[in-house]
């Protein structure tokens, strides 16, 4: 009976550290958690220089830049298969820094909207590029589980498809993954500015489908000026107004300040045919 309880104590002990141990692995809190995988990409690039740039944010050998804002997303609303999402993006990311893509599938081709400057600063350098309006510019994509990356021009041939087609596709993946503007969008009132965001890429890239935006516009009587001061992010008004304007540029400019994924201080001003940048 005595050996019994005493089993049965260290069972519990040991299930209770077990629990404990896999609860204390991976940190909860953003930069606990951006050190914790920064240790892990350590080890995969067996010393390869590794920084923290901010939050969520590392930036690999120098200059290739690992964005955490996904798997950080699905660690805390998936805490069970946490380790083996990290084992994953570890694994993808260092393939990527050996410069051992994995093969373009259709399926995954998005279109990304990002910087003029963005395109000078990055690799590959025959990434293909489309003008939006005024600084930004638009990307054919992968969309891989880990990361997203550019398409350079070699990889519309892995995928058998010409420019014009890439980009089509990843038009006509971007409107199929996200969900319709109205559902995710609040119609804004005068004096008030309101916000989308999403992971790296998702709603920035909602201003290449110009379209899109019409039901918003119309919902504030043809009135839409917006603002991307960060990849997942883009800020809105349903004014035209001087001083509308102005609190939109301040909002937009404070939080590219602060955010590790700065895009455009750029606003722009909706209409019927096109995005028009404003002065």
């Amino acid at each position: 009976m005595l050996i019994r309880r005493l089993c049965s104590v260290v069972l519990q002990l040991t299930a209770a550290f077990c629990s404990y141990a896999r609860a204390q692995e991976v940190p909860k809190g953003e930069a606990a958690f951006t050190e914790y995988v920064a240790a892990q990409l350590r080890r995969e690039l067996k010393g390869a220089q590794v920084e923290v740039k901010a939050p969520l944010t590392l930036v690999v050998g120098g200059g290739l830049q690992a964005n955490l804002g996904r798997i950080f997303t699905f660690c805390s609303d998936n805490a069970d298969d946490c380790r083996s999402e990290i084992s994953a993006f570890v694994k993808g990311f260092a393939q990527l820094h050996n410069g051992q893509l994995p093969p373009p599938s259709r399926d995954a081709v998005r279109i990304i909207v990002r910087t003029t400057a963005y395109v000078r600063g990055s690799s590959p350098t025959d990434m293909q590029w489309r003008p939006l309006v005024g600084e930004l510019v638009m990307l054919p994509a992968m969309d891989a589980p880990q990361w997203i990356f550019p398409l350079s021009e070699k990889s519309n041939e892995q995928l058998g498809l010409s420019a014009d087609e890439v980009f089509n596709l990843g038009l006509a993946n971007l409107r199929g993954r996200l969900k319709p503007l109205m559902q995710v969008a609040r119609v804004a009132q005068p004096g008030e500015i309101w916000y989308i965001e999403g992971d790296d890429y998702q709603h920035s890239s909602r201003l290449a489908l110009h379209e899109s935006w019409s039901p918003l516009a119309t919902a504030q009587g043809g009135k839409l000026i917006v603002a991307a001061p960060e990849t997942g992010t883009v800020l809105y008004v349903a004014e035209d107004t001087p001083a509308a304007i102005k609190a939109l540029r301040t909002l937009t400019q404070n939080i590219m300040s602060r955010s590790p994924h700065p895009l455009s201080r750029e606003l722009l001003r909706w209409t019927p045919h096109r995005w028009e940048l404003v002065r």
